[in-house]
């Protein structure tokens, strides 16, 4: 899979502490030893500055900028100094995690012994009265191999939280009537200092056809008929205005970003969209989810950020699915049952018209361009062939590891989240779209005392892979006050039904 764009590249600075009354060489050997342990030396800055006093901390804050770090780990290789330390977080402008040093002998418990797992209370209530946000690992206290761990881990919480300080959202046209579901405040976006730019469909329109003709598209359809190949590019006529489309969204994010340096869309892509622009947008929109950029359907905002902080998570490509429609009976009994340990009720199928990147589609279902069999009833005379509601990429979902997650701000205008790890099975859907057969240990539960009894809607964002850990670090850092995921058997939500 190719180097995805679109995401900050973090470059992580280490800065020891050390507290005056303590031995500075303790701090300094152990910093030492979590950067030949980490390995990274491209990843990983050291800096030589060990910080005691507030002079030291400007100084370190000074090299690690200079050094072209964007996230840093505080470690402290003693009891650490509270106040210097803590105003590294707020004079550092990016993401700051913290960590200490575990003793490392029971034979040298007297100049060894560092206090770092008492100091670390310390920072954290300095921390809380500075009104300050930092990362602090589950048990942020370890060996040199440990702490190495924590900052690798921390690597990906950084990507998405310098990606979000940075990130513009465009959008094109008003939500569908009767999806008004996606349609969310935004104010949320402000709170975690994300800008938007909404625009109407016609700004796009107009955009779309000044860019007929363009000597670039070529090449895009070059692209296009190498990575459908022959049985997936059932329309090649379609390509060149689809690759006119591309090129409008390119373009229109590179003019139009201003001072943010990542975008991300979310269009209006129904009912209006096919028959004015000539054929469905999900091709194109899968194709800009491989390049890092998500294009969230039918104006979902939220889902569109949602699959940006997916992609800086993982460094690939992510998807926008419907939480669509439970698994048949009689399909899990032949098909799952025995065979999966999953209950029916932890079983759906997760589904949209064709936007999920060609790369995250089984070969054995034959991803392929197609047209959008509901708007084609809808919009298209009875019984003719698919003209202008060509354009979707359907094929079933490839089996993997997923998380299924969506952050969200609710009709009061507060931030909330759900994470729910999970995994595609290798089962052929015998339906159309892009889909998939999702499984989710207590899903049932989730989707009714979760999705249901916290009103969220029909879009979840979809990681590839069990990102669940990240992720929730990630949704805490924004001061997101309610992160829900699926209880496991016996674990109660506060509104269940215990005697159901």
């Amino acid at each position: 899979m190719a180097k995805i764009g679109n995401v900050p590249q973090v470059k992580l600075g280490i800065i020891a502490v050390s507290r005056d009354c303590f031995i500075i060489s303790l701090s300094e050997s152990r910093r030492a030893a979590i950067v030949k342990a980490y390995g990274d030396a491209s990843e990983l800055y050291e800096c030589k500055v060990t910080v005691e006093n507030e002079l030291d901390m400007l100084k370190a804050i000074d090299d690690v900028k200079k050094a072209g770090c964007n996230a840093l780990c505080v470690f402290l290789g003693n009891f650490g100094p509270e106040t210097p330390e803590t105003l590294i977080a707020k004079n550092f402008d990016g993401p700051v995690m913290y960590a200490a040093a575990a003793e490392e002998h029971g034979d040298n418990l007297i100049d060894g012994r560092g206090d770092a797992y008492c100091g670390v209370l310390n920072c954290s209530y300095n921390l809380g009265l500075r009104h300050l946000k930092a990362v602090i690992p589950e048990y942020p206290v370890g060996t040199a191999e440990e702490v190495a761990a924590m900052m690798k881990d921390f690597i990906p919480v950084a990507r998405a939280l310098i990606g979000l300080s940075k990130l513009k959202v465009i959008t094109f046209g008003p939500r569908p009537q009767d999806f008004f579901a996606c349609n969310a405040p935004i104010k949320g976006l402000y709170d975690i200092g994300v800008e938007i730019q909404e625009n109407s469909e016609l700004d796009l329109l107009v955009s779309y056809k000044a860019h007929k003709d363009d000597p670039r598209i070529p090449e895009i359809v070059k692209e296009m008929s190498e990575e459908l190949g022959a049985k997936g590019n059932k329309y090649p006529d379609f390509l060149p205005r689809m690759a006119q489309f591309e090129l409008t969204l390119l373009d229109w994010a590179e003019k139009n970003k201003g001072a943010r340096e990542y975008v991300v869309f979310a269009d209006k892509c129904w009912p209006a969209f096919p028959e004015a622009f000539g054929f469905e947008p999900c091709y194109v929109n899968s194709r800009l989810a491989t390049k890092g950029i998500p294009v969230a359907c039918e104006v979902d905002i939220y889902g569109g950020l949602s699959e940006y902080i997916g992609t800086c998570v993982t460094g690939a490509p992510v998807t926008l699915l419907d939480i669509n429609n439970s698994v048949p009976a009689d399909m899990w009994q032949s098909e799952i049952k025995g065979k999966y340990d999953y209950k029916l009720n932890d079983t759906f199928m997760g589904f949209h018209c064709g936007n999920t990147p060609f790369c995250r589609l089984s070969d054995a279902s034959c991803p392929a361009i197609k047209f959008q069999l509901i708007q084609h009833r809808l919009l298209e005379p009875k019984d003719s062939q698919p003209d202008f509601t060509r354009g979707t990429l359907e094929g079933d979902i490839a089996a993997g590891d997923i998380t299924f997650f969506r952050l969200h701000a609710n009709a009061d205008g507060k931030l909330q989240a759900y994470i729910a790890q999970g995994e595609v099975l290798p089962v052929a859907t015998r339906s159309f779209g892009g889909i998939g057969i999702f499984a989710i240990k207590e899903m049932g539960r989730f989707y009714r005392h979760v999705l249901i009894s916290k009103h969220y809607p029909h879009h979840g964002a979809v990681a590839f892979g069990h990102v669940g850990k990240a992720l929730y670090t990630i949704f805490q850092y924004l001061g997101v006050p309610d992160i829900a995921y699926n209880k496991p058997a016996g674990q109660l939500y506060c509104d269940e039904n215990p005697f159901a």
